[in-house]
């Protein structure tokens, strides 16, 4: 079974035509060297996976190695050579560009760093995830929430499969990724670490309840959760604040980003478990987050909550509007009064609530109950 992604498609080649480079992250296994090659193969192309010990001798001299390359070139894997970077920007500042370059990624802090620091103003960001509800369609939702969305586990040809590699994937991120990245804390420390990041996933984060769990101090936690979030495997959602009456929560809250690597750390093997399971909400929750900030791509991205108790899921500015998003894992929602001091406090444009079910109806004046594949299409 092979699944296309036309849209990332289509913004990457966007991205070429007006970039001399595209640097294009995401976590390892998300189908960035698959689509790389795909693209290679269109055109003129050269591809240096640096991974490979030959690409990577071949580029040991990387001004020679790139200097009178034309068409797109391809680099994967980039960060096992930072000593590229600034190299690039020199190739990249010649007028006219004889080759393009397109930079594959697994967002290492080091990685992160250059790009802003060395390529500033001379590439586009394009940041890939696992497949979207729209690349596999609605009929197929509850197994992607379940499986999540890496190809290799969502693909996979039994349930049993998936669940494996998704738990390959986890001890490998942790003994071998990290490592390879620059990461020195013990893989043991961070599998607990994330455990209990997936356990709260959804909550408001709390750096010393967590360093007190895990006997380690706040500042400790919190640099191992920029370090998963760096890697793409954790978002961190900033808190909307603003000078209103209300006193409101300013600590971020926190999802594991792929709902099948949470489910594994969870230790769920199958839907009727995540029917049961305490975190059914908060997994459903983070999925949607997910599905939407990936595929409408908003120029802002919060959520928002007051002390008194009325809150927001997630808080959008979207083609200079307000949008509010409410997340609800319910057959048949109903409008509320925090939804309503919402719309209100917050001058929303419209409300969204999105929810499992497959029917849409309104709640008040520019509140909607969607499904989720629907509220995608009405934002975008």
């Amino acid at each position: 079974m092979k699944i296309n992604r036309p849209e990332l498609i289509t913004t990457i080649q966007k991205r070429l035509k007006h970039s001399p480079a595209v640097v294009l992250l995401g976590p390892r296994q998300c189908g960035k060297t698959t689509l790389a090659r795909w693209l290679a193969k269109q055109s003129l192309s050269t591809y240096f996976d640096l991974e490979n010990p030959a690409d990577l001798a071949a580029i040991k001299e990387p001004m020679l190695a790139l200097e009178k390359l034309k068409g797109l070139v391809v680099i994967d894997e980039v960060q096992r050579h930072p000593d590229l970077f600034p190299v690039l920007r020199v190739l990249l500042d010649r007028k006219p560009v004889p080759a393009r370059f397109l930079i594959l990624g697994s967002a290492a802090p080091e990685l992160l760093r250059q790009t802003s620091e060395t390529l500033a103003g001379r590439v586009a960001m394009v940041e890939m995830s696992g497949f979207s509800i729209s690349e596999v369609g609605s009929a197929n939702l509850r197994a992607l929430w379940l499986r999540g969305g890496f190809p290799n586990a969502y693909l996979a040809r039994t349930l049993q499969a998936s669940t494996d590699w998704r738990q390959d994937f986890v001890r490998t991120f942790l003994e071998r990724d990290l490592p390879q990245l620059g990461i020195r804390t013990p893989a043991s420390a961070m599998r607990r670490f994330w455990s209990m990041v997936a356990h709260q996933s959804g909550g408001i984060w709390n750096g010393s309840a967590i360093g007190n769990s895990l006997g380690e101090s706040h500042t400790s936690v919190r640099r191992h959760l920029d370090v998963l979030s760096s890697a793409l495997v954790v978002r961190v959602l900033q808190p909307w604040f603003e000078n209103l009456r209300k006193r409101q929560i300013k600590s971020p809250k926190v999802y594991v980003r792929d709902t099948g690597l949470l489910h594994t750390l969870l230790g769920i093997n199958s839907q009727l478990e995540l029917e049961r399971h305490p975190q059914l909400g908060a997994s459903w929750e983070g999925f949607v987050v997910e599905q939407v900030l990936a595929q409408v791509q908003p120029s802002e991205a919060y959520y928002w909550r007051t002390q008194a108790g009325a809150e927001l899921d997630l808080f959008i500015m979207h083609r200079s509007k307000r949008i509010g998003i409410e997340i609800k894992y319910s057959d048949a929602p109903s409008l509320t009064r925090s939804m309503m001091i919402a719309m209100n406090d917050l001058k929303l444009k419209q409300l969204f609530v999105i929810y499992p079910g497959k029917k849409r109806y309104q709640l008040a004046k520019n509140v909607f109950v969607l499904p989720l594949e629907d509220a995608i299409v009405e934002l975008k």
